[in-house]
């Protein structure tokens, strides 16, 4: 289990849009069975990925919570 935070300059929303075109069908291919404004969960090949945006000064603190989708979390951190 990998618990990573960071700060981007995105909104919350471009997150979660960006987030869901990386683990979901045309990325990794995980189950999108929750999303929102601020926050998306993902389920599949045996682990799951949460992402929490939340606003701050200058875009958004961003919060990922991953089970067996550590190394696929880290490059989407990349990316931000």
């Amino acid at each position: 289990m990998l618990k990573i935070s960071r700060e981007t300059k995105l909104n919350t929303q471009e997150v979660i849009k960006k987030a869901v075109s990386f683990f979901g069908p045309g990325g990794y291919g995980l189950q999108l069975k929750a999303e929102d404004d601020c926050n998306a969960y993902f389920e599949g090949g045996g682990g799951s990925v949460k992402i929490i945006a939340a606003p701050g000064k200058k875009g958004s603190m961003v919060d990922i919570e991953s089970v067996e989708w550590d190394y696929q979390a880290k490059q989407f951190f990349e990316k931000l």
